[in-house]
């Protein structure tokens, strides 16, 4: 997310992000590359999503969680705040069925809301292979856990690979999809909501207004999944002294708004995203952040760019890390589906694969070092294996 001059740029597809029009959250207009979709995408058996590379199995249980004791601030008469978690835990192997990428509806929402219906056929979207098993026994033992924020107007699966990543290593992963700020999200009952706030945010004060709003939505998530009755077995999964939060686009803006309403979030990471709030990031204090983004949006000289800002309010450890080549979503899933289906962006130079790795490696390892206490090199400064990645200061 940047700013609202972009924002009101549109809604990105989910296949051709990286060759799309100017994005929510991505660079700003004059320099977008915008060649014209193509009408067809390339042949695809399956599309099939990164492998995890830890010792783990990924379960997941999907959840309906409703605020009771807010009113959902874009649509007052729906009522009661709702929200759909996607909780991955490490599992049992072999138990459990497999879990769905998305639903038909959302994907063909997503591809709708670019006129890209036809270019990709939804079900291929829906369809997306994971590595996570519906309702699978949960591992023994009790596991740091980490929330994820999507960017705004963008649905919880893209940060899909993020999820299982971290799980496969360790950690119960609650992904949320925040009511009525994706361009489709799938409610019990058959309802699918669509983004009534893309409509409603678009000065940096209402935006600002939407991570503060996912705070008290992700403060509602932990404390069901650590005392709610639907959590059941999974609470008893998660260790509660051990909990942090990461971000996408205007995700990032919410992991600092949480963690400076809520004392629980140990640690935040930022990816790719503006704070909004002023003074940015005031309300982290002395707790680990990292803010890992392009080299375009978020290097010191970039403008507009509030993390120069942040900097300072940020008073304990904390990296300011910026990718070469990168573009807005080199840090979710959304290059490795449009590479599958030959619909890669010439005039990104980060390949999938290595964005893909960037982002696995630096947020387990921010997660490992703040919330497990494993001392990790790849933080301490430049890495042979990763030259795209700067360590960036003021």
């Amino acid at each position: 997310m940047t700013t609202p001059g972009h924002h009101r740029a549109g809604v990105a597809a989910l296949l051709v992000l990286a060759l799309s029009a100017p994005l929510l959250g991505a660079a700003p207009a004059s320099a977008a590359h915008t060649p014209r979709p193509p009408s067809r995408a390339a042949p695809a058996d399956a599309l099939e999503l990164p492998d995890p590379t830890g010792p783990y199995a990924v379960g997941r249980r999907t959840l309906h969680l409703v605020d009771h004791h807010r009113t959902d601030p874009w649509v007052p008469s729906a009522g009661d705040r709702e929200l759909m978690v996607s909780v991955t835990y490490p599992s049992r192997p072999a138990t459990g069925s497999p879990a769905p990428y998305m639903t038909t509806e959302e994907a063909r929402l997503l591809l709708e809301a670019r006129g890209l219906e036809g270019v990709v056929p939804p079900e291929t979207v829906a369809r997306t292979d994971t590595h996570e098993r519906e309702g699978a026994s949960p591992a023994r033992g009790r596991f740091p856990l980490v929330l994820l924020s999507p960017g705004f107007s963008m649905p919880r699966t893209t940060l899909t690979s993020i999820a299982e990543d971290l799980t496969s290593r360790g950690y119960v992963v609650a992904s949320v999809d925040h009511a009525y700020e994706s361009v489709g999200t799938a409610f019990p009952g058959g309802r699918v909501l669509t983004c009534a706030a893309c409509e409603q945010a678009e000065t940096d004060e209402e935006l600002a207004a939407v991570a503060r709003g996912r705070a008290e939505d992700m403060s509602f998530v932990i404390d069901e999944l650590t005392h709610g009755r639907q959590a059941g077995a999974l609470s008893r999964a998660i260790d509660p002294a051990r909990i942090g939060m990461a971000g996408h686009s205007i995700g990032g803006a919410a992991a600092a708004e949480t963690m400076a309403g809520d004392r629980r979030v140990r640690a935040g990471a930022d990816l790719d995203g503006d704070f909004f709030v002023s003074p940015a990031a005031a309300g982290v204090g002395g707790r680990p952040f990292m803010m890992l983004g392009t080299e375009d949006r978020h290097s010191p000289d970039s403008v507009p760019n509030d993390w120069p800002e942040a900097w300072p309010h940020l008073e304990g450890w904390k990296r300011w890390l910026t990718v070469a080549g990168s573009e807005h979503f080199s840090f979710t899933d959304l290059p490795d589906l449009a590479e599958q289906l030959g619909l890669s962006d010439p005039a990104v130079p980060l390949s999938a694969e290595q964005g893909w790795h960037i982002t696995r490696d630096y947020v387990a390892a921010f997660f490992d070092l703040h919330l497990r206490g494993i001392p990790q090199p790849l933080l301490d400064g430049p890495a042979t294996k990763y030259p795209e990645v700067v360590f960036r200061q003021p």
